[in-house]
Parts: C-alpha cells; structure tokens; sequence
C-alpha cells in the first residue's frame, strides 16, 4: 500500500508546485530558492526533456500513456515483484502522469527549477521522479532482475539444450 502513497505524494507534490509556480510568477520570471544553486523560473515547455519534440505535445502525450499503461501492467500483473523494482515503475508511473495531466490540460508543460551553476534544462517535480525512478530502474535491472524477477535458469538461452 506504500506504493499507492508514494504515487500519490510525488503527483500532489508536482501539481502544488506547478499550481504555485503559475500563480505567483509571470512567464519566464525568476525568483530565488538557493541563491547562486537554484532558483524557480516559471517555463512552459511544449516538448520534452531537453525539449526535445517541441510543439509535438500530442506525441508525447500518446507515448507517455501509452509507458504508462505498460508500467500499470508490469505492477498490476507482478512482473515485478522486487521492492525496489516496483518503488521505480511508481516513480516512473507518478512522473509520467504529472507530466501528461500538464500536456492534456494546457498543451504543454509547466517547469520551474533552475540550476544556476550550469546550464541545464529546467525541471519539474514530475522530472525528479523520472530520473529517480530511472535510476533505481537500471540498478533493479543490472543486480536484482535477474535474481528476483527474471526468466528461470535454463530458461535464459531460450533452447531445451541448455538443460541437458
């Protein structure tokens, strides 16, 4: 039931943030968080990290739904069962729906956090759970998969000679 909780934390914490952000600050506007490490800078971006596929907002939306259900299976049927693999699809899961409700409601999606250090694109809640999640992710997967989740030994090379 954890997961549930967690799902629901980062979502309600991504459309706070977001609701906060669009109501007190004008677009492109800046103000202070962590002088000189971050700051909030209300962007819109139509497009995605990087803001790669600008202005293809309705793309995106169809491919995150659709990463969307894939990851709903993969925790609904427990074809992962790993602690740490199922934390990461709900990080996944909870960025992704942050971050589509923005692309259906207003066509693109509302960032704020800005590194001032380097240059880096702007993010949002929704983004740090993706990162978390895909980091997790490929921890799950490089040490954990196989050993919890995965194909069983003789299944692995796919060939009934493997057994004999």
């Amino acid at each position: 039931m954890w997961y549930i909780a967690l799902f629901l934390v980062f979502l309600a914490a991504d459309q706070a943030v977001k609701l906060w952000v669009v109501q007190h600050l004008a677009l492109y506007e800046s103000a202070p968080l962590l002088p000189g490490f971050l700051e909030l800078r209300y962007i819109q971006n139509t497009g995605g990290g990087w803001s790669i596929l600008s202005d293809y907002t309705w793309l995106l939306s169809i491919l995150t739904a659709f990463i969307m259900l894939v990851l709903l299976y993969l925790l609904l049927r427990r074809i992962v069962r790993h602690p740490l693999g199922r934390t990461a699809c709900v990080l996944l899961l909870a960025g992704g729906c942050g971050n589509l409700i923005d692309r259906l409601r207003l066509g693109y999606v509302v960032d704020m956090f800005n590194f001032q250090f380097i240059s880096y694109p702007v993010f949002n809640v929704a983004d740090i759970a993706v990162v978390i999640g895909m980091i997790l992710a490929a921890v799950y997967y490089l040490f954990l998969y196989e050993k919890h989740d995965g194909p069983e030994r003789g299944e692995r090379h796919g060939d009934a000679a493997s057994h004999q």
